[in-house]
């Protein structure tokens, strides 16, 4: 499992669509105190000198704190994971190659992007997949910084994601980049989060083509079950077609597509 080191920077590009639909949904995402966030991550306070919300006190069972990666789908199971969602444009064709396929998947949402698209993240839940924790800032330096700042963006992220769903609580956490810590991952195990890494980067965030990508994961299928794509972060376009190749292919070798462990 290795760091996205060049995740950070589609947060410029998409800032201004996701925050004009935050606003409009009632007040400004977490996605305007980026800046903010960066300038405090010693404090763990958001921008504008607001205290970060409490976290959500629904009832939850602590989890293993260790990094998930086995399959509940069996000898042959795969654990398809879609991260920095959701988005308006590609998590509903993502939904529709799953639902066509009858495959599961794992959604790792980033925190206001739940908030600002909050039907979609009911739709993701409503299409049987389930909800991972990605942090508010997808910062992946969060192993650098305070436990404050961890605390904060994990908790505020759960909170946002829960409150999307309409009330259903993120059964994982996945660190921005595989940027853990001990004391990140049994905060989120304490609150019912399994941590969650991957085995097989697809490398889709690169853009290399749809063909380069499938041939990706097959070879690297080897090294475990649990398969890295994003959803939102810029143009998906290719991540689409190539889980359009991918999806089908895989399930005529005689894979099947189920959930982390918790």
């Amino acid at each position: 499992m290795g760091r996205h080191e060049s995740t950070r920077g589609w947060y410029g590009k998409v800032v201004g669509a996701a925050l004009g639909v935050a606003l409009l949904a009632g007040g400004a995402s977490v996605w305007t105190a980026q800046a903010g966030t960066e300038a405090q991550a010693d404090t763990g306070t958001p921008a504008g000198n607001k205290a970060p919300a409490a976290a959500p006190r629904t009832p939850v069972k602590p989890v293993d704190a260790s990094i998930a990666h086995a399959s509940d789908a069996g000898a042959r199971g795969l654990n398809l994971t879609i991260d920095d969602g959701p988005d308006p444009r590609w998590t509903p064709q993502v939904l529709e190659l799953l639902r066509k396929h009858k495959v599961k998947a794992t959604f790792c949402m980033v925190g206001p992007q739940a908030r600002a698209y909050p039907d979609l993240v009911k739709k993701v839940v409503a299409d049987g997949h389930r909800l991972c924790d990605h942090s508010v800032s997808h910062d992946t330096a969060m192993d650098k910084k305070s436990e404050a700042y961890q605390k904060q963006q994990i908790l505020d992220a759960e909170r946002m994601i829960t409150e999307a769903s309409g009330g259903v609580h993120p059964m994982y956490y996945r660190a921005p980049g595989g940027a853990f810590t001990p004391y990140s991952r049994k905060l989120a195990a304490d609150r019912g989060m399994r941590p969650l890494g991957w085995n097989v980067d697809s490398k889709d965030f690169e853009r290399p083509g749809a063909s380069t990508m499938v041939n990706t994961v097959e070879r690297e299928l080897r090294n475990g079950p649990t398969i890295l794509f994003h959803d939102a972060g810029g143009d998906r376009d290719q991540t689409v077609e190539a889980l359009r190749r991918l999806l089908p292919r895989l399930l005529s070798q005689g894979y099947s597509f189920g959930f982390p462990i918790r």
